[in-house]
């Protein structure tokens, strides 16, 4: 059955190390297009942070962002689906962050572009520190109202937000992931992304039925698409459920050793190889013709 369908995600796989989309996987999803296959961004980033990238390739398709738990459109802010994460479990969460010695991060606005709010950095968390560089430099001009301190996350959170973050060496992310899914199980989800090689990590707390594969299978029911025509691409284990939903899973060189020996995914090359390309010449282009 021919793809249809194909789910990228950003960070570590579409984008490489420098955070460019290179010109040959550029081609590539635009030769993709031109015979029909629709393309979806899938990110454990802001909806914000992911819109600008999402324009510059002119997609079509609802931006699948915070791991799944917010779907919008690009260009009309359109909201698809939103999963947020209840009140009740989001002050626990903050909870035990603290108790961990954790900064935490909340993701707002479901309904605009989306806001970043944060209200303190630990003096020795230079990852949390350089993440809020990011986000302010990732969105340019917006910063401002893109990533908003307050004196307190407590007493700010009064709704449901989309999802809270935590940044940290990957030992401490670990232990703190542990901590939030021991406590809470099945009330919220838990999901990590790890950069081993810098020894960094994120850790998302989202509503428990949020999913970059629960995001991807909305997409295809709404185009009535089965999951045989789907091709997911991803590097990381907060891609898992995404590339386990796809009828084609490709694993990037680039990943963790635990993902590239999954027998059931396909492997390209790494994300500074053009490995997005490799995957879309190989199971779409060349199979197309």
């Amino acid at each position: 059955m021919a793809i249809r369908l194909l789910a990228l995600d950003l960070d570590g796989t579409l984008l490489n190390s420098r955070g460019e989309i290179t010109q040959h996987n550029q081609d590539a999803i635009q030769a993709a297009r031109k015979q029909g296959v629709r393309v979806a961004i899938v990110t454990g980033r802001r909806f914000r942070d992911a819109r600008p990238l999402a324009l510059k390739l002119g997609l079509d398709v609802p931006v699948i962002s915070h791991n799944g738990a917010l779907t919008k459109h690009a260009r009309t802010l359109e909201t698809v689906a939103a999963r947020l994460l209840p009140l009740a479990e989001a002050h626990k969460v903050l909870h035990i962050g603290r108790t961990h010695g954790a900064d935490p991060m909340v993701s707002d606005d479901p309904v605009g572009t989306g806001l970043l709010v944060y209200d303190y950095i630990s003096e020795d968390n230079h990852a949390l520190a350089k993440y809020i560089q990011w986000s302010r430099r990732v969105v340019g001009s917006e910063a401002e109202e893109a990533v908003r301190r307050v004196p307190s996350l407590e007493e700010y959170l009064d709704h449901a937000p989309v999802h809270i973050a935590f940044s940290g060496t990957c030992a401490s992310i670990q232990r703190l992931g542990e901590s939030l899914e021991r406590t809470l199980a099945s009330k919220v989800k838990v999901l990590s992304t790890i950069y081993p090689k810098q020894d960094f990590a994120l850790l998302d707390v989202l509503h428990p039925e949020a999913s970059k594969g629960a995001g991807l299978a909305a997409v295809a029911i709404e185009y009535n698409l089965a999951r045989e025509e789907v091709m997911a691409v991803g590097d990381n284990f907060n891609d898992l459920e995404m590339l386990h939903y796809a009828g084609t899973g490709v694993v990037m060189g680039n990943a963790a050793p635990p993902l590239r020996d999954i027998q059931s995914f396909h492997l390209t090359a790494s994300n500074d190889e053009d490995g997005v390309a490799e995957a879309i010449e190989r199971f779409i282009l060349r199979a197309e013709r």
